[in-house]
């Protein structure tokens, strides 16, 4: 058994399982130390029991290594693998349907892996494509990113897509919708890009009628594709209530603009409440049933959203990331 893979694969579970930080990162970080042994040298660390030697490499993570390389299962990962479960009951025949994720992040801002390693995991899953979208330059804390840092992306997206196809990266963004409903990036770039989601991050408790306006012109903008978890709420840890805003109105705006309503499938969010998702289903609107995935094993959250998404009638069709590729998006 390959141990690279076999640590990737237990922090991808811990992932999944919102495990601590910096228990996937101990596990992460020895897949990257192992990687780049020479298979005699890591035979031969394995033989004298010396892989703790290197920095990165723990007790735990030293097992994890020294029985893949005898050709075992690592017991860690039977055991977690032993334990892993669908993340949501229901759901189950829009999670089939789905190809692709139109919202996710990487080291670019406040992602925790590559794109490519973003990239190959949501291949594993059996997608066909991810939309990058890391933040914009407003997003200080998320280190968001410059019209010159997003450009650079761009070509390492385009190297990944060389390496990978058919599977795809779309290119993208989350785009703070500003104070004023503007969007936190250059129009001729934002114009370029295949998925732009919208999203409000800053000042979520203004007014209802400035918040409503605010949104009503993100959504009008014609770069605009999806607009991410509408009420900026967090629901456990550092609890932050919804954000007010005429839900009727702004729906129906996305409705007549062809902009997706995200379905926020991480479990902190869970946005839009399911009264809300309610209404945008009866308004006609499209969705978009997104991860928003910071790490590889988030990938697989998207099971909260379908279940949710179905159990308010949501149909595939209207689901963009239900679509190959090249139907989604501008």
């Amino acid at each position: 058994m390959d141990p690279v893979w076999a640590l990737r694969q237990i922090a991808f579970h811990l992932e999944r399982a919102d495990e601590p930080t910096y228990r996937v990162h101990a596990f992460r970080r020895a897949a990257a130390v192992v990687a780049g042994l020479a298979p005699e040298d890591l035979r031969e660390r394995v033989r004298r029991g010396s892989l703790t030697d290197l920095p990165g490499i723990g007790a735990t993570t030293a097992g994890v290594v020294t029985e893949a390389v005898a050709g075992r299962e690592p017991e860690y990962l039977t055991k977690l693998l032993a334990r892993a479960a669908p993340v949501a009951t229901g759901g189950e025949e829009l999670l089939a349907a789905l190809r692709g994720d139109c919202h996710t992040h990487s080291d670019w801002s406040d992602g925790g892996s590559s794109p490519r390693e973003m990239a190959e995991a949501a291949r594993d899953l059996g997608r066909e494509w991810i939309a990058l979208t890391d933040h914009s330059p407003n997003l200080r804390v998320a280190n968001g990113l410059s019209a010159r840092r997003l450009r650079a992306q761009l070509d390492a997206v385009a190297e990944i897509n060389a390496e990978l196809a058919p599977f795809r990266v779309l290119t993208g963004i989350e785009v703070d919708i500003l104070g004023d409903g503007s969007l936190d990036q250059e129009e001729d770039l934002l114009a370029s890009l295949d998925v732009v989601v919208a999203s409000v991050h800053s000042a979520l408790r203004m007014p209802k009628a400035a918040m409503t306006g605010r949104m009503l012109a993100a959504v009008a903008n014609p770069h605009v594709d999806v607009l991410g978890h509408c009420t900026g709420r967090l629901r456990v840890g550092r609890k932050r209530p919804e954000s007010e805003f005429d839900a009727d109105a702004v729906f129906a705006a996305c409705a007549e603009h062809g902009v997706a309503v995200e379905v926020n499938s991480r479990p902190e969010r869970l946005d839009p409440p399911m009264r809300l998702l309610r209404l945008a289903a009866d308004a006609g609107c499209e969705f978009a049933i997104d991860s928003d995935a910071h790490a590889p094993g988030q990938l697989d959250w998207l099971g909260h959203g379908c279940a949710r998404a179905q159990a308010c009638g949501i149909t595939e069709d209207r689901v963009i990331n239900a679509r190959p590729a090249d139907q989604v998006g501008s």
